[in-house]
């Protein structure tokens, strides 16, 4: 058994204020000198980013449609190995989830994981209502644990004190906290959310704001209290890939973009490869540093919009991806990768040249052109996924498609999602696989040791 303090901070809806709760708490733990391990629920990459900076640990995400339900406690009890707490971050509505019956919602993450649930509600212009809201949450599915509140946006004393009367006459909810209205976001925002911390230069007064946040407004002992009621867990073994069988024990380099431009990783997904026994190499777009010898290369996500004339200005990189590719390295490569690896991307009315590895254009629209889940076949051969796989993932861009077309036989026939263009997503160009859709690696077992393996070809055949 597992015993360990962890608690669920949700809101009614997206924008009412759990991210920077969510923030504010950790940061305020952390200087209070607990060890904090923060989870997103949900596909998430820029909220995990703030979360691990304000915990001073790397977040990990949670989420039972990306991968199995039964490894959701195992990685959660793994991640928090000594650790004192968890603070998981829920997503959307606490009961939203991909259908009717709420189904991968915070709630049920909730009940997956025994959280104790705090939930941040936007009380403006709003006073009895709230407790109505409150003893509906409570009652509306059974087993999950609303253990507090945190009333949000709050307008003076006497809007705080007719709200707290009214929890404590019309429910039994306590309100661990009651915050001010804001004038300004500490954290800047744009079409995908909080903006990339790489963008940002103000970390240290936005942790000082964070924490000050939390020890004016929230009750930090009754929270922790709260998260050390989360009964014990069981949980089994993580189902990490097994290790490559390589020739002569020679680990294959696989190079992963990590800079301005692409950095959405899942922890999980560079661990896997590590795990099925690749060496993984830190590598930039932007940068005009050289790149050691590689037998593989991994484009995560990003924002190569806000890049798009450093990537365009760096030839040099364009033209050995390009070359790369053409030589049969095996490329892997996801939403701003795929946008990478096209002849061009159009941000603003301007053209700007991106690697050609792909008789594609995208620009960038002013509306998300692919947003949620994805359900996947795989209808084509491929260095990373065996022929007939059912892959869940996810996707969120603003670009699309715009100039070229997509060959006859893409990679991925999608059941759920937009992909490239009609349902379709994944292309390929020898062993460059590119898509819109989003992986982990502990719900696509096949595919760290897949890529690992061919890049163990690859290199193996360069060295003969």
């Amino acid at each position: 058994m597992s015993n360990f303090p962890r608690l669920m901070i949700a809101g009614l809806s997206g924008g009412s204020g759990k991210t920077i709760v969510s923030l504010a708490l950790a940061q305020a733990w952390v200087r209070q000198g607990l060890a904090v391990r923060p989870f997103k629920k949900g596909p998430d990459y820029i909220d995990a980013v703030w979360l691990g900076l304000a915990a001073g640990r790397e977040a990990v995400n949670l989420d039972p449609f990306m991968f199995p339900r039964d490894q959701v406690v195992p990685l959660l009890a793994e991640r928090m190995a000594d650790c004192d707490l968890g603070l998981i971050e829920g997503n959307r509505g606490l009961f939203d989830g991909k259908d009717t019956e709420g189904s991968f919602s915070s709630a049920e993450l909730a009940r997956i994981v025994s959280a104790p649930v705090v939930l941040v509600i936007d009380c403006t212009k709003m006073t009895r209502t709230v407790a109505a809201l409150v003893q509906g949450c409570t009652n509306f599915e059974p087993g999950l644990n609303l253990a507090g509140v945190v009333l949000n946006r709050t307008a003076g004393e006497r809007h705080r004190s007719v709200l707290k009367s009214a929890m404590e006459t019309y429910t039994d909810v306590p309100v661990v906290g009651m915050l001010p209205k804001i004038a300004e976001n500490p954290i800047p925002e744009r079409h995908m959310g909080l903006i990339s911390n790489r963008e940002f230069t103000g970390l240290a007064p936005m942790l000082d704001s964070l924490a000050a946040l939390a020890k004016d407004w929230l009750d930090l002992d009754l929270a922790l209290s709260l998260a050390r009621t989360a009964p014990d867990l069981a949980p089994g073994p993580v189902r990490w890939p097994g290790p490559e069988a390589l020739s002569g024990g020679t680990a294959p380099r696989i190079g992963y973009i990590r800079d301005a431009a692409l950095w959405f990783y899942y922890p999980e997904n560079l661990e896997a490869l590590s795990r099925a026994g690749a060496e993984l190499i830190e590598l930039s777009l932007v940068s005009p540093e050289p790149w050691p010898e590689i037998h593989g290369l991994y484009l995560g996500g990003g924002f190569p919009e806000t890049q798009a004339a450093a990537l365009a200005e760096n030839r040099a990189v364009r033209e050995r991806v390009r070359a790369l590719s053409g030589q049969g390295l095996p490329i892997y490569a996801e939403c701003g990768g795929f946008m990478y690896l096209c002849k061009s991307l159009t941000v603003e009315g301007t053209e700007y040249p991106m690697a050609g590895v792909f008789d594609l254009s995208t620009e960038l629209c002013a509306r998300p052109q692919g947003l949620g889940y994805v359900e996947a076949e795989v209808a084509t051969a491929n260095p990373f996924f065996t022929l007939g796989t059912h892959i869940r993932g996810h996707e969120f861009h603003y670009s699309r498609c715009v100039l070229g077309d997509l060959p006859q036989a893409t990679v991925l026939t999608l059941s759920k999602g937009n992909g490239l263009r009609n349902g379709r997503d994944g292309i390929l160009a020898g062993n460059t696989y590119a898509a819109y859709t989003h992986i982990h690696a502990l719900g696509v077992p096949e595919w760290a040791p897949n890529f690992v393996g061919a890049a163990a070809g690859w290199m193996r055949g360069v060295g003969e």
